[in-house]
């Protein structure tokens, strides 16, 4: 029989993991989360997700522009082509191209101080008799 021992660089390395699990863990994991979220940012940026979010404090005043009535013509997603047919989509497509198109959402700037709302307030000053 023969008798394999572990090198000694082996034996330290082992001893190194299996003193530290729990450190080790919580690295592997902060490092798994900082990827994670580096990949979800750039295709929330990448996608023209972030130019869209009307949560964004810069884009307060774009909120009150919002139409939502909800007057939404279906158009029926069978039937035959025609002329008159593509017509009247291109109508209703058009329509709908100039209510986006009358919200100025990309303007502005969205890191303005008012935007934001961190207006300078000035306070009344208190006298104290």
């Amino acid at each position: 029989m023969t008798d394999e021992t572990p090198a000694p660089q082996q034996i330290e390395i082992a001893e190194v993991i299996d003193g530290h699990q729990f450190g080790i863990m919580v690295v592997i994991a902060i490092i798994v989360a900082s990827i994670l979220v580096i990949v979800s940012m750039s295709l929330y940026y990448s996608s023209g997700t972030a130019q869209l979010d009307l949560s964004r404090p810069g884009y307060i005043d774009v909120r009150d522009q919002i139409d939502n009535s909800d007057d939404l013509q279906n158009y029926p997603s069978s039937g035959a082509i025609t002329t008159s047919v593509l017509a009247e989509f291109k109508l209703l497509f058009d329509q709908k191209v100039s209510k986006i198109e009358s919200v100025d959402t990309f303007g502005g700037d969205p890191l303005n101080p008012d935007g934001l709302g961190l207006t300078l307030v000035t306070a009344t000053p208190i006298i104290i008799e």
